[in-house]
């Protein structure tokens, strides 16, 4: 990479650590909680606004009313060069609901900022968003352009957020990667499990237990759909992924149930109800359409057999995987180095990813960002300051190998 180029893009970050730094608080003391989906225009005009501060233009996309949701959502698209190849660096502006009103009090202290969203991942759009900025002010020409796509609800599945984006068209247009500055820990995320997630109700008869006869016990019942759901996840958790994740025992498939369950009124009748939930989450090497069938028709063969149950699937989605030797991932794991001297992990992220949706259209999608996953949805979130701005360096860094041409002199509009 050209040195005087780099200089510049990491001189501008540097002269803008208070602006980045207080962006951030900005977004995080705005509290953009999902559910139910609050705040969320609030959010958005002061993203808009930023972009609009630093020179770039700005689509803001309302989605259109949907059952689901009590106010609407807004998806906002920006970006900065010219051509069809694009870089997405995406991310999303909705949080988990705080456990108290002072998580969007934002706090420094020490070395650390403190609030609900700055470690999931208000910090990342702000080093995204800056990052944008240092390689517009170093007025470097780009073969290509990097597209900026910041949504809503992330944490309630992506449905009026980028699966909207994605079923419209818009998602991910000429896409040569994708980067989301999710809070891995300084690894980077190639990979995610995907998801079928399911309530089930199993129904009987109320009676009092001197005449029990005269009822039908839905626990017992629900004990025998459990039973047969159990010899399903003996064959499901004997399979691993041959993604990196540690300890050994993540590597195993996963089938959960119980994570809720309800049922009964009094402990002298037979209870008439009994519902408990079921969270199937599927590795990368895994079909999400054969395995979502499977459970289903477990189920059915029960009620085939005269279990009287509903099943409500509650969420759905598909797992993802990009390989290491991609050039997205040879040029995020060459700029991480070059800008902390670590070379990083490749991991699978354990839980759902947005990368998936960018890997349905073959668009390669990795995850790296400032925050920790450990403390992200917590009470006590934070993020280190120092690792947004070392996060813009590094998603500069990475526009600039995947998007100018490596054997020609750099140009710039200066």
């Amino acid at each position: 990479m050209d040195e005087y180029v780099r200089t510049e893009i990491l001189d501008s970050i540097a002269e803008d650590r208070n602006e980045i730094l207080e962006f951030t608080k900005t977004l995080v003391a705005i509290p953009s909680e999902n559910p139910p989906g609050v705040y969320y225009r609030q959010c958005a005009e002061a993203i808009r606004g930023k972009l609009t501060e630093i020179g770039l233009d700005s689509d803001v996309i309302e989605v259109p009313d949907h059952p689901s949701s009590g106010q609407p959502r807004y998806c906002i698209q920006s970006g900065y060069g010219t051509g069809a190849r694009t870089l997405y660096f995406h991310g999303h502006y909705d949080v988990v609901p705080a456990s108290g009103k002072h998580q969007f009090n934002p706090a420094v202290k020490g070395a650390n900022l403190y609030g609900r969203g700055s470690s999931d991942m208000k910090s990342g759009l702000a080093a995204m968003i800056y990052a944008v900025k240092a390689i517009r002010t170093a007025g470097v020409k780009l073969d290509g352009k990097i597209g900026l796509t910041i949504v809503p609800d992330e944490e309630t599945g992506g449905l009026l957020g980028s699966k909207y984006l994605s079923d419209a068209g818009i998602l991910g247009k000429n896409g040569i990667g994708m980067l989301i500055p999710e809070p891995t820990d300084g690894i980077i995320w190639n990979a995610n499990r995907g998801a079928v997630s399911l309530q089930i109700t199993v129904r009987g008869k109320a009676a009092h237990v001197g005449r029990h006869y005269r009822g039908s016990n839905a626990f017992e019942k629900m004990i025998a759909v459990a039973n047969e759901l159990m010899a399903l996840k003996k064959e499901v958790t004997s399979r691993t992924t041959g993604y990196n994740i540690k300890p050994d025992p993540a590597r195993q498939s996963i089938l959960m149930m119980g994570g809720r369950g309800e049922g009964g009124s009094n402990f002298n009748l037979v209870p008439e109800r009994f519902t408990f939930t079921l969270d199937r989450r599927i590795n990368p090497e895994e079909d999400l359409g054969t395995e979502k069938k499977r459970l289903l028709d477990v189920l059915e063969t029960l009620k085939n057999d005269g279990i009287d149950l509903d099943v409500e699937i509650l969420q759905e989605g598909e797992s993802a995987g990009v390989s290491e030797d991609t050039s997205l991932a040879r040029s995020l794991g060459q700029s991480i180095e070059s800008v902390t001297g670590i070379v990083p992990e490749f991991e699978m992220c354990p839980g759902l990813l947005e990368i998936r949706f960018y890997a349905k259209k073959d668009i390669p999608a990795l995850a790296y960002g400032p925050g920790f996953l450990s403390v992200s949805h917590g009470p006590d979130e934070f993020v280190r300051i120092e690792n947004i701005y070392t996060c813009a360096a590094v998603y500069a860094l990475t526009a600039l190998d995947l998007l100018v041409d490596k054997g020609a002199s750099y140009e710039t509009e200066n």
